[in-house]
């Protein structure tokens, strides 16, 4: 399972667990509402985190990736041109 399918499904979990809990709590429906209300806000706050994490994280390595492509095209040019060298 990857981790984003498993943050997925823990995130999912706890807000279920949390929107039970204040469902069932003996507040009147009004706070029982603005509860839900900051607990869902909570949460897209906490989920927003995570994912600008993960962007982050994803960006960087496309950058080491894209960095080491370029050095491999920049090697196998450079051996091209020295090839080309020897047989002329």
């Amino acid at each position: 399972m990857s981790s984003g399918k498993l943050l997925l499904g823990v995130l999912a979990g706890v807000a279920a667990g949390a929107l039970i809990g204040i469902l069932f709590a003996p507040d009147k429906g009004t706070e029982t509402r603005k509860k839900i209300i900051e607990k869902g806000e909570d949460y897209v706050d906490g989920l927003k985190e995570k994912i600008n994490g993960l962007i982050d994280e994803v960006t960087k390595k496309v950058n080491a990736t894209k960095t080491k492509v370029e050095e491999v095209i920049g090697d196998a040019k450079q051996k091209v041109e020295e090839t080309k060298a020897t047989t002329n």
